[in-house]
């Protein structure tokens, strides 16, 4: 893994948080993935290609890769209030995560009933039930 600056941490600043999450976001827009469908009426087999969405799980695994850091959660949660710099770089880049997943989910890009799951927007119903039982008192 990568080595901290002299400032501890091994992301040096909010802005090279903001360059590498610049980075994931570009590498996963032009990296689609491939779904195999079959078209007409003989299924001819072809590939279809997919946007793959910004999630907060994909671009740790990038920091990962490029050897920065393993976990950056102490930086998203401002642990020990030791990453309050870096406090409104963290909240864009869950909005713009967000965003993605949303609007994606919105137009049918990505798969809507996920997309509302975990962005909180499923709707929530309660259905009550009430059972009574009659008792015949001879």
């Amino acid at each position: 893994m990568g080595t901290s600056a002299g400032n501890g941490k091994y992301i040096e600043t909010p802005e090279r948080m903001w360059e590498l999450f610049e980075q994931y976001r570009a590498k996963t827009k032009t990296n689609h993935r491939k779904k195999m469908v079959f078209v007409g009426r003989n299924g001819e087999e072809k590939h279809e290609q997919l946007e793959v969405p910004l999630t907060m799980e994909g671009f740790e695994n990038y920091v990962a890769d490029l050897g920065v850091i393993t976990d950056i959660s102490d930086y998203l949660e401002n642990k020990q209030g030791r990453y309050a710099d870096y406090v409104p770089i963290c909240s864009r880049i869950r909005k713009t995560i967000r965003q993605d997943q949303i609007e994606g989910g919105m137009v049918g890009q990505y798969n809507p009933s996920i997309t509302q799951r975990l962005n909180g927007l499923v709707d929530k119903q309660s259905n009550e039930v009430f059972v009574e039982t009659w008792v015949d008192e001879e």
